[in-house]
């Protein structure tokens, strides 16, 4: 590869397609026109003299030259902002200073609570936070924007993508899937609910390709969707009122609004989630392995916590 001549600006624009998973979301991002960033792709990929972007119809997907040129392309952005920032008399980055990503759940519980420990246990660590989709923190973890993410996943569990090298995964807690109901709906007066019950009832799912984020799996019908929301408390609200049901992270139970009851689900095949802490492979730096730590005692202390 001779990437010599290739511009700071196309390695900025292929770090932001890489992150962004679509050409059009880069643009948005960048206040670019999705033709300026393909120019810009189009270039570096002459520059690299090889393909580094496979289109698809749900986006695009990094080739193996590509992943190589992303690996360079984030070390020398940030080298280029690091020498921008030292001229204009700005203080470099502080090495102790961790970007996480997590995803929409987290951030209700897991995310506060580790963050309010580790203020307290080592207060010269900085956290600098945002909420993706996790194949939106993937994509950053690869991309260098983000040190560390919280990420979901379901079973079969399997890698959060296969790209390599291959992305260094700690399972912080697997818990149940659990159902949301109004208090004073008919499903709230036992313990637990029959799969079986859940089937015509009317959900509340996510938008879009989320929709299966608040309908129960597996029930064999078309479900329902009376209304759809992207925001997790909107959705609890929205059951609250009674508008319908859908399904929470059994962790979520001690911070669900008042007229809700969160109930485990009984018969079918268990429906298990995982959150998962997820980092590119190597050393791990130490404000990293902090805000590691107490991410998995935030999850240790919520399992003795009762769920229901």
């Amino acid at each position: 590869m001779a990437l010599n001549d290739a511009s700071l600006v196309a390695l900025r624009v292929f770090r932001e397609v890489a992150e962004r998973g679509t050409l059009t979301a880069a643009a948005t991002a960048l206040g670019y026109t999705q033709s300026a960033v393909s120019r810009q792709v189009a270039a570096l990929e002459r520059a690299a003299g090889a393909v580094l972007l496979e289109r698809r119809h749900d986006g695009v997907r990094l080739t193996a030259a590509g992943r190589l040129v992303l690996r360079r392309a984030a070390v020398v952005v940030d080298q280029v902002d690091a020498g921008a920032r030292e001229l204009a008399g700005l203080p470099e980055e502080d090495t102790s200073t961790v970007r996480l990503g997590w995803f929409a759940t987290a951030g209700a519980w897991l995310v506060p609570q580790a963050l309010t420990s580790l203020a307290r246990t080592h207060p010269s660590i900085t956290v600098v936070t945002r909420e993706g989709s996790t194949p939106a923190l993937v994509r950053a973890l690869r991309a260098g924007t983000l040190d560390a993410a919280l990420i979901a996943s379901s079973p079969p569990f399997r890698a959060p993508d296969d790209e390599t090298p291959a992305l260094a995964v700690d399972v912080l807690a697997e818990r149940s899937l659990r159902v949301a109901v109004p208090a004073t709906h008919p499903l709230a007066r036992e313990d637990f609910v029959e799969v079986d019950d859940l089937r015509g009832r009317r959900w509340i799912a996510g938008p879009g390709d989320q929709l299966v984020m608040g309908v129960w799996p597996g029930l064999g019908e078309r479900p329902v969707v009376a209304h759809t929301a992207r925001d997790w408390l909107a959705k609890l609200h929205l059951v609250a009122a009674g508008f319908g049901i859908t399904t929470v992270p059994a962790a979520l139970v001690a911070v669900v609004p008042a007229g809700v009851r969160v109930l485990p689900v009984r018969g079918g095949p268990a429906e298990r989630r995982r959150i998962l802490l997820a980092r590119l492979p190597g050393l791990l730096p130490e404000p990293v392995a902090r805000l590691a730590a107490a991410l998995r005692a935030a999850v240790l202390e919520t399992e003795h916590q009762p769920i229901g």
